[in-house]
């Protein structure tokens, strides 16, 4: 275990004081705390950030990923165990889809240990409630998405723009637009910018490379992670490659199922469990009409790759601008608000707010006759009525 704290310190010692939105909204004080994201989206920033300035000092924590090798010979409660004889308050473990015992150990850790406070990241494609072992009344669960144009613009700048919530934002999006621009002149130059590579926190490193790290990242989602989860072989995952590829060619993709499954060679059951994962690794979004119940076995009426980022790692000879328009938007309101295709318009969201995604000359007739609607143009800094500026969408976290 001395080596654990070693290596604890040595990552420690570099970490960014830079935070994302999701540090601020956890409550630390659970006991047993889920926090699930994408692959390079930095649920192992948030880990190491907390410990090192949020966590009390009368506290002794200890960070350990579960692909470490320490875990070849000792298992997760051994460590515990030992942890805890020596006075640890506080465990933080990454990867945990990469220790195949992963439930039922938490469980025992948690059942056993009730002064141990344990936080624990994973792939976005692990159901923490269908392992071998029931956390459901354990765990409270936090999904990271990736970064927002307000978070890029902190990352890049350091300005801090307004977190805004979307009642808000519809209501007061004049006001919210001026107070954008009295921080930073050109927001429109840095919104291309982010939606060319803004979505993950590596761009920090090297923004030559940062479409190569990203694909690179794709390949690790279905080739590990895939079959860490769901103990898909990796002839499979080359299958369900072959399907991300073909819906970023032609996003938004309409699917029609029996067509895709004979093009790529795959059943329609395995076709449609493949975009169900595909979601779930936050690399697609499926969206549907409020109208149609979603089963595991309903086709989604569209597609959409996650971020606009990714439609550039995978088919940017293909890029659409009406496509990376919408996905922004389909982005940003994903696992905040809830989401469907609207009967006019673009999107509806929570049922209630219609929006027509659109470029600078995008009218308003299309909506006309509509309650609650509005549309949403790019290259433009300042709206008004219900015409809002599309940037302002990446400030609601």
């Amino acid at each position: 275990m001395d080596t654990l704290f070693a290596l604890q310190e040595q990552i420690l010692s570099d970490v960014s004081k830079i935070e994302r939105y999701l540090l601020s909204e956890i409550d630390w004080t659970n006991r047993l705390i889920a926090i699930k994201g994408a692959r390079g989206s930095g649920k192992t920033t948030i880990l190491l950030q907390y410990i090192k300035y949020r966590l009390p000092k009368k506290t002794t924590p200890l960070y350990v990923s579960l692909d470490n090798l320490y875990f070849l010979n000792n298992t997760l409660v051994s460590l515990v165990e030992d942890f805890v004889l020596h006075g640890g308050t506080h465990l933080f473990l990454d990867e945990v889809h990469k220790y195949p015992q992963w439930s039922r150990e938490l469980k025992l850790v948690y059942d056993q240990f009730p002064n141990l406070k344990t936080v624990f990241t994973s792939s976005s494609m692990l159901e923490i409630y269908k392992g071998e072992s029931d956390l459901s009344r354990r765990a409270v669960s936090y999904h990271l998405k990736e970064l927002s144009f307000r978070e890029f613009v902190l990352f890049t700048h350091g300005h801090d723009l307004p977190k805004v919530k979307l009642k808000d934002l519809l209501t007061d999006h004049v006001k919210i637009a001026r107070q954008v621009k009295k921080t930073m002149p050109s927001p429109i130059k840095d919104f291309k910018n982010y939606l060319n590579y803004g979505s993950y926190p590596y761009f920090l490193d090297n923004q030559d490379s940062y479409l190569q790290k990203l694909t690179r990242t794709i390949n690790l989602i279905l080739e590990v992670d895939v079959n860490a989860v769901e103990n898909i072989p990796y002839l499979e995952s080359r299958k369900i490659k072959k399907l991300l590829v073909a819906i970023a060619q032609s996003v938004p993709f309409t699917p029609n199922i029996s067509k895709l499954s004979e093009r790529l060679g795959i059943s329609r059951e395995f076709l449609l469990n493949s975009i169900k994962l595909l979601n779930r690794a936050d690399l697609v979004m499926e969206l549907f009409k409020p109208t149609k119940g979603v089963g595991a076995f309903t086709k989604p009426e569209k597609l959409y790759l996650n971020n606009t980022n990714l439609i550039l790692a995978l088919s940017a000879d293909s890029a659409d601008v009406g496509a990376m328009r919408e996905t922004f938007f389909a982005n940003q309101m994903k696992n905040l608000y809830e989401i469907h295709l609207a009967e006019k318009g673009d999107f509806l969201i929570d049922r209630k707010y219609t929006f027509e995604i659109g470029g600078k000359g995008k009218s308003t007739k299309q909506l006309k006759g509509t309650k609650d609607s509005y549309v949403v143009r790019d290259d433009m800094e300042v709206g008004a009525m219900n015409v809002i500026p599309l940037y302002l969408f990446g400030l609601l976290y």
